[in-house]
């Protein structure tokens, strides 16, 4: 048996002590610690807005007005050193338009871990909200969730999904964090991100589309001018959703009411053609049509629009290629 050669104790000092320097310095250069473990703010400004410019233009379809709102806003808030109240983002529209898809693509632009990230928050109002009659303990548990995560990361980012289906009145428990306060409690909440999603507001969404297309005018041509208003409106109206007469809406807490158009038949068909090459399949254009026609179209008579947008695009493909 070979006997185990012990270290001298100025050895292992000498080692120890490099070790610990090492660490130190290692933690002395941010960009370095951040190398080795995900960190609050990964991606600065101008990459985060690089990133987001590009994923949107290769992967959304028909929502013009969406990838201008979104890249501005987004990169313009990280670009700002001394930014006055965090960034609050409402996507609205159908089932299948692209709100989550974009909701991701912004975490992914931001921290590399995108949605799974430990400074992105999701809250689903079905899951997590379910009760009305413990809106109450929801109200301080969310208050405290938001408190203790921004507080660990000024940079945090809070998904709200299936806002048309939250009780009233619990998203205005989270008002003092989205207003315009230097500090709350020795807290700073101007740098964290906040995106609502929801179908409410999708019907005059719809209408304005529809109105664009009965009067021959091109779909792009419609600016956030023609729909924002209209739809905030709509939503703080609406006795069904969770902005009904919220003060969030009516302190005008929200920067952006962002409107995602119903998807045409063209728009379906680049939905199934990114799909099959994201899957290293070969494009076959007699597929495509054929996943574009099964999908149900409205209103009834013009059958102009998609009513599950590209959702079930992914599902369909399958048919064809996973037997």
């Amino acid at each position: 048996m070979t006997p185990v050669q012990t270290v001298e104790p100025i050895s292992l000092g000498l080692a120890l002590a490099g070790a610990a320097s090492a660490l130190t310095g290692l933690i002395s250069y941010p960009r370095l610690y951040c190398y080795f473990r995900e960190c609050c703010l990964q991606r600065e400004g101008a990459r985060a807005g690089a990133a987001l410019q590009e994923d949107l233009d290769k992967k959304l379809f028909g929502q013009h007005l969406v990838k201008k709102v979104i890249v501005k806003a987004v990169s313009g808030f990280l670009n700002n050193t001394n930014p006055k109240k965090p960034l609050t983002l409402s996507l609205h529209g159908w089932t299948g338009t692209g709100k989550n898809f974009v909701s991701k693509i912004i975490a992914e632009s931001i921290y590399e871990g995108g949605l799974n990230s430990n400074y992105v928050h999701q809250f689903v109002s079905t899951l997590h909200f379910p009760h009305a009659h413990i809106v109450g303990q929801y109200k301080d548990q969310l208050q405290s969730w938001i408190r203790g995560n921004v507080s660990a990361c000024g940079r945090s980012i809070f998904i709200f999904d299936e806002m048309d289906k939250m009780h009233a009145g619990l998203i205005d428990s989270i008002k003092p964090f989205l207003d315009y306060y230097e500090q709350l409690d020795g807290v700073s909440y101007r740098r964290a991100i906040f995106i609502f999603l929801s179908n409410a507001g999708a019907e005059k969404i719809t209408e304005v589309a529809l109105d664009f297309w009965k009067s021959g005018k091109k779909r792009e041509d419609m600016e956030l001018k023609d729909l924002e208003a209209g739809v905030s409106l709509s939503v703080f109206n609406n006795k069904n959703s969770g902005f009904w007469h919220s003060s969030l809406i009516d302190r005008n807490l929200i920067d952006y009411f962002v409107p995602f158009l119903p998807l045409e038949y063209k728009h379906v068909k680049m939905c199934v053609r990114v799909e099959l090459e994201s899957r290293g399949y070969v494009v076959d254009e007699e597929i495509i049509t054929k996943v574009a026609d099964e999908l149900t179209y409205f209103p009834k008579e013009e059958k102009i629009y998609s009513d599950k947008g590209c959702k079930t695009v992914f599902t369909k493909l399958d048919f064809y290629y996973d037997l």
